[in-house]
């Protein structure tokens, strides 16, 4: 076992690895080496480490240097490049070692056709001084291959990240130019707008996070605006951003509007937004009928082929089940992967809030405390909850309060248990990824329940016994995401649809004079939907003593809806600037308006591909079909004597007798090629299903559904077969 000793320790240095990934005592350690080996190279050509630092910052790379990055990554290649060789070298022994049976042998096992491939066993017979130069040639092969591809690796994972962030720059720009305009519109200050705007990144996505590394920079290093906006320009991957920056500051030195400027430039980003989602729309018609022509049209065509080659002439079982088991899936996957990097950040939908039932006492998305959030220690701001300040509170009574405080930590506790008996069903379905991971171990005991134990035969009648139940197991997993996540998600759009409404009628009571507080109190007198109940709880804490910045905040608590969370945002922010806040609300409803309009539009504009992957299938469904109740019953029949197959010759003229066109059939397994057709259906259902979520509705995970339908479809389909 000796001479397997540098093959484990090349597979346990690639191993070590991955340590850091789950430990930071060897993320720190493999730090240290990493420095200690190549600290010092990484800095010595400027150029390089200018290039390469660029694309750090254009990749928001944070936790981390650029010595750091690069010198763990020249020890990456280093230790895969000498595992590489170690392993190349094994591998070829182990080649020479396989093809040591003789050139007569493998002449002798191939077809005449590919007989010449024989050759290849010579190599078994190379003397001493051949065998090492072909080693050393195949591990300096193998070890700078691997080397090489880590070094490449962990730099294109950088550009590709930044292509992502540039991506999302650009379709959340439109929407934070929006905020900068209505808050520089209210009244308040350019420092103190991007100092806002970088307190609500989370609401305003990429563009946020990018503009709110100029905010560190004025704040921590004293860096003037116009710097820290030019030098955005130049670290941030979206072209788009980096023009605006750049004539923000120009705006910014010149002394112009900045008010002004930044309309401009919110009408300019929303047209660019409605062009942008033409060309979405454009592409995805493309894809869909991609799709269909080469992943729905042309596997089927080729398993008909095969078929009928299979059972006429010679046997394609292998390359059908290679084409069905593996072609397919792993041609879907790759067109998923791509259509998502090439529409990200163009369509699709923005991510709904996981839990409908979200616990009001979070943190708010708008990154700002709520009055109850307030520690009450040091402070003598007035708590609308009737807590008391820690500086009127003697010995005793901290203690009281201490007690007090950890009989409220216990229940918050059990306030997820409390919903849950007040309200089971919403609970449940609150929560899509709790509901999956209730729902597979359920699925595994029926699966044990209805399929077990197995009766012993032939490998089909075997599988014939599982597959069918593993199909229905299947489905109701995936029914029970896709009814938890719908639930979420229609609720979210139920409510913002509503939201511009609730913001055109604040604006239009609040621009006929009446205060704040008074216009939230009659607009939720109103009838807005989804959102009526919400906001009468709004008008509610507004009566019991919270001010309008707090009942807004749990009102976007409460709801949890990206646009929501934008416009709660928005309007408690610019309160704190001026009471007039009328051009604001009209500010935050067109761009409510604006986005949701888009969002109907792709929509309504998507339901036509679904109905083209729908059709698709059920064409792919009915040939499969038609070749399990019509095909193969035939073609038995031909190979059956007495049923067709003693007929002198068929009606074209080709003898259907011995040496005929049905000579043989009879060896052919026809239940294994009716078991493929069932997995083949099975298999285009979820594929064609995630890829109808992904096409149709933006997202992989609006195809759980799809998949859902798809698949209940097949089961009917088949059992309609068995039954005929």
């Amino acid at each position: 076992m000796i001479e397997y000793l540098p093959l484990v320790a090349a597979v346990g240095a690639c191993l070590a690895l991955a340590l850091p990934l789950v430990d930071d005592r060897a993320d720190l350690f493999v730090t240290r080496v990493a420095l200690s080996a190549f600290g010092d190279y990484v800095g010595e050509n400027e150029a390089r480490r200018r290039s390469q630092r660029d694309r750090m910052r254009a990749a928001h790379v944070a936790g981390t240097t650029h010595r750091v990055y690069a010198s763990r990554t020249l020890l990456y290649a280093a230790v895969l490049g000498v595992a590489g060789s170690v392993v190349g070298v094994y591998g070829a022994a182990a080649l020479l070692a396989a093809l040591d049976v003789g050139e007569a042998a493998i002449r002798g096992a191939l077809p005449s056709a590919v007989e010449f491939v024989a050759v290849v066993a010579r190599l078994a017979d190379l003397g001493l001084f051949r065998l090492f130069v072909l080693l050393a040639v195949v591990s300096a092969t193998v070890g700078a291959g691997l080397a090489l591809g880590a070094y490449v690796a962990r730099w294109q994972l950088l550009d590709q990240r930044a292509h992502a962030r540039a991506a999302e720059i650009d379709a959340t720009l439109p929407r934070t130019v929006a905020f900068m305009y209505a808050l520089s519109r209210s009244g308040m200050a350019f420092p103190r707008v991007m100092d806002t705007l970088a307190e609500n990144e989370a609401v305003y996505g990429e563009a946020a996070t990018e503009l709110s590394v100029a905010v560190r920079d004025m704040n921590a290093f004293g860096t003037d605006a116009l710097t820290a906006l030019q030098r955005i320009s130049r670290r941030t991957p979206s072209d788009d951003l980096a023009d605006f920056s750049e004539n923000l500051a120009s705006v910014l030195g010149t002394g112009q509007p900045v008010s002004t400027f930044l309309n401009d430039q919110y009408e300019r980003y929303q047209a660019e937004a409605e062009a942008k989602q033409e060309q979405y729309l454009e592409l995805l018609s493309t894809f869909a009928e991609a799709y269909v022509t080469a992943l729905v049209a042309g596997p089927l065509f080729f398993i008909t082929i095969l078929v009928v080659i299979g059972l006429v002439l010679q046997d394609t079982l292998p390359l059908l089940r290679v084409v069905v088991y593996v072609g397919v899936p792993l041609a879907t996957f790759g067109f998923v992967v791509y259509v998502d990097s090439v529409t990200q950040g163009v369509g699709g939908t923005e991510a709904v809030a996981e839990s409908s039932l979200a616990d009001p006492d979070t943190p708010s998305v708008t990154g700002v405390r709520h009055a109850s959030d307030e520690s009450g220690a040091g402070s003598d701001s007035p708590r609308f909850d009737g807590g008391a300040t820690g500086r009127d509170a003697d010995a005793a009574g901290a203690d009281r309060w201490a007690e007090s405080r950890e009989r409220l930590r216990v229940h918050d506790r059990l306030r997820w248990v409390r919903r849950l008996i007040a309200s089971p069903a919403e609970t449940v379905l609150a929560s899509p990824r709790t509901v999956l991971l209730a729902a597979v171990p359920v699925a595994a005991v029926g699966l044990l329940v209805f399929a077990f134990p197995i009766t012993l035969g032939t490998p089909v009648e075997m599988v014939d016994q599982i597959d069918g139940p593993i199909v229905v197991a299947t489905a109701f997993v995936l029914a029970t995401y896709a009814v938890a996540y719908e639930f979420d998600k229609r609720r979210v759009r139920r409510v913002e649809s509503a939201v511009p409404d609730f913001l055109d009628r604040l604006a239009s009571v609040n621009e006929a004079g009446t205060a704040v507080v008074g216009s939230v109190r009659r607009v939720a007198d109103s009838n807005l939907e989804a959102l009526t109940e919400d906001l009468r709880r709004t008008r509610r804490d507004i009566d019991w003593g919270a001010d309008v910045s707090t009942a807004l905040r749990r009102l976007e608590r409460r709801v949890r809806s990206p646009m929501t969370s934008r416009a709660v945002a928005l309007v408690t922010n610019a309160i704190r600037a001026s009471g007039d806040v009328g051009p604001v609300l009209r500010i935050a409803a067109d761009e409510s308006r604006a986005t949701w309009s888009l969002r109907r539009e792709r929509r309504q504009v998507m339901l036509t591909y679904l109905i083209v992957i729908y059709i698709s299938f059920l064409v792919f469904l009915g040939i499969i079909g038609a070749l399990s109740v019509s095909f193969i019953p035939a073609i038995e029949a031909a190979g059956v004597p007495g049923t067709g197959g003693s007929l002198p010759e068929t009606g074209g003229g080709v003898p259907a007798g011995p040496g005929g066109i049905a000579d043989g059939i009879g060896d052919i397994d026809v239940a294994a090629y009716e078991q493929l057709f069932f997995h083949a259906a099975s298999i285009q259902a979820v594929c064609s299903g995630l890829v109808a979520g992904q096409l149709g509705e933006g997202s992989v995970r609006d195809g759980a559904k799809h998949v859902v339908v798809l698949l209940a479809l097949t089961l009917l389909a088949f059992v309609g077969i068995a039954l005929a």
